[in-house]
């Protein structure tokens, strides 16, 4: 049974700024919401409530918007705004929180490790910030549901266009049921000519011990980063590593054009907005 999650929340942002230069990415809004909460609301609705949050350098602004806040709380309740009231207080009390800084971004696989002593010695879920699944059932649920059965790691795949496969990682994979594939191997932004499928890594996994083993052996790329994708490649050629194509839509809120997709998809919920949208003159 998984019963932790780690999200990934230490990135700069550096393709939404400036905003992201004082906001982080994870807290950049969709709806009402910021983008952090859709995820650790993803969680809990798959069944798990310990989440470890990997946030960046000296801040604590993403951990804070999940502390109880009193002073908004007694002015809401003393200015007879009960439901706001307990809007604010039910987001302190999603789940339980430890939190791990990442003081140099050293990459996903570093952040990774920084978690290790926290998650014991079994399998567990890990969610990027950036990626964000509108679906009926939790995107991570559909993973844990996979997960169950063949109880190896498991990552999200998403069938992407072949011009923009240069900005994933894409897997070499074989069809072994109805959207699960057996991955081979990972390759990280192909060009259109070398990309094996049109199956693109999505920011959710299942991770299992053995992958942290093999995080451990992975040495830092030019950049000075250590990739989860090199320690699922080493994996992937011991042992079964498997990809389940999710159902749901994606928004990669780390863009600013996937990001403002989102928020239009959010909108898009409100009878107002979209007889706005059916009213707006656009020349």
């Amino acid at each position: 049974m998984i019963t932790k999650a780690i999200i990934l929340a230490a990135g700069l942002g550096t393709r939404m700024l400036p905003i992201t230069k004082s906001i982080p990415k994870a807290l950049l809004p969709v709806g009402k919401k910021p983008v952090i909460q859709y995820l650790v609301e993803e969680v809990v609705n798959s069944g798990i409530d310990q989440i470890i949050l990997v946030t960046r350098g000296k801040e604590k602004i993403v951990e804070n918007y999940f502390k109880p806040s009193t002073e908004l709380e007694k002015f809401l309740i003393k200015a007879k705004k009960n439901k706001l009231a307990k809007t604010i207080q039910k987001i302190s009390s999603l789940a339980k929180f430890n939190i791990v800084k990442q003081r140099v971004p050293r990459g996903d696989g570093q952040a990774l490790l920084l978690t290790k002593h926290l998650i014991e010695k079994g399998p567990v879920a890990v969610l990027f910030e950036d990626d964000l699944v509108f679906s009926k059932t939790p995107c991570l649920k559909q993973l844990l549901k996979v997960f169950k059965k063949y109880q190896k790691p498991i990552i999200a795949l998403q069938k992407v266009p072949k011009k923009d496969l240069s900005r994933y990682g894409v897997v070499k994979a074989k069809k072994v049921n109805d959207r699960i594939f057996k991955i081979n191997d990972l390759v990280e932004k192909p060009s259109i000519s070398i990309a094996p499928s049109n199956l693109a890594i999505v920011g959710k996994y299942i991770l299992t011990p053995e992958i942290f083993k093999e995080l451990e052996k992975v040495k830092p790329d030019q950049s000075g980063e250590i990739k989860l994708t090199y320690a699922l490649v080493n994996f992937a050629k011991k042992d079964a590593l498997y990809g389940y194509q999710f159902e749901g839509k994606r928004f990669d809120c780390g863009n600013e054009i996937g990001w403002l997709k989102a928020n239009l998809e959010i909108g898009l919920r409100y009878s107002e907005f979209k007889k706005y949208l059916e009213n707006l003159d656009i020349k």
